[in-house]
């Protein structure tokens, strides 16, 4: 069962397919087809859409933990390592909370694929703004 946290018509997200499955204060998790639309051009999973996949739940993650009336978040900085290939099924990242300040907020994110081999881990920095510096 995925979630509708916001909306995610025309995003991004969207394109890639990312289904969003949980989300608490302590981990969020959600899955991304491999598939043409997130292939690099030989065929395998593209390193770049495995980034969006990860700074995705880290921003939701974040999102989740601030005020959403008076407060927005971006990503800040990330890192990947990819550590293994894949041509096709689903990869799921699995985002828990390294950091929750006030300003920054730290995301480990571990992407697996349906064995639970590890696909590419990553690093995410969100900011936290006041709305208005949007």
């Amino acid at each position: 069962m995925s979630i509708n946290i916001a909306p995610n018509q025309n995003t991004l997200a969207e394109a890639l397919g990312i289904q969003l499955i949980e989300l608490t204060p302590e981990k969020v998790i959600a899955t991304m087809p491999v598939h043409p639309p997130t292939h690099q051009p030989f065929g395998y999973l593209h390193g770049g859409a495995s980034v969006a996949l990860a700074e995705t739940v880290a921003s939701v993650g974040t999102w989740n933990l601030i005020d959403q009336t008076t407060q927005a978040c971006f990503g800040l900085e990330i890192n990947a390592n990819h550590i293994r290939a894949k041509r096709d099924g689903i990869v799921t990242a699995t985002a828990t909370p390294l950091h929750k300040g006030r300003t920054t907020m730290v995301w480990d994110i571990n992407i697996t694929d349906e064995g639970d081999r590890l696909i590419c881990v990553s690093r995410c920095t969100v900011a936290v703004v006041p709305q208005k510096e949007a």
